[in-house]
């Protein structure tokens, strides 16, 4: 257990690093195969002077229903693993993107069923382009391989997550959406 007294400076590496374990095991409430790390909404885990545990994470959409949990999840882990000062830092800039998704984290939605998102689309700086093409690319089934699908819903249980069937094996699976 860390007590709140001062922390020497070479046990403060290692209980860094025991406490950005803890917050890195940590699953996502709504995609519970990945971990906060795998989805890269875990921002960083710093450990003060005093002991104090700050877990900073940020959110996958503006109003995600799922930060409170998420906030809970980590602070109620990080001080099960005996850590009694934990604070949680929600970081809203650079916003985080589906290209913070690790390469673990896609393998572990398309060994689920749930097709990982390709590259986000980039951000320009400035007025946005208005582009009347169609945008949306082939999203590979994660069953079967085929690149063969089309969009049923834009919109599926959670709010990032969007329905397709593949038309080569006929089975419906969600895209994790690219943002």
């Amino acid at each position: 257990m860390v007590t709140a007294q001062r922390v020497e400076a070479p046990h403060l590496e290692s209980i860094r690093t025991r406490a950005r374990r803890v917050a890195e095991a940590v699953p996502d409430p709504e995609l519970p195969m990945l971990t906060l790390a795998d989805l890269g909404v875990l921002r960083g885990v710093e450990v003060d002077a005093d002991g104090t545990v700050t877990a900073s994470i940020t959110p996958t959409y503006s109003g995600c229903p799922a930060m409170a949990e998420m906030r809970s999840d980590v602070a109620a882990r990080l001080r099960a693993a005996g850590f009694p000062e934990v604070r949680i830092r929600t970081v809203l800039d650079p916003p985080w993107t589906s290209d913070w998704i690790s390469a673990e984290g896609r393998r572990k939605l398309a060994e689920y069923g749930i097709a990982p998102p390709g590259p986000a689309p980039r951000r320009a700086v400035g007025p946005v382009p208005l582009t009347l093409s169609p945008t949306r690319r082939a999203v590979a089934c994660p069953r079967c391989g085929s690149s063969e699908t089309e969009e049923t819903s834009r919109f599926s249980a959670t709010s990032c997550k969007a329905l397709w069937r593949c038309r080569n094996c006929l089975e419906p699976f969600e895209h994790l959406k690219e943002i």
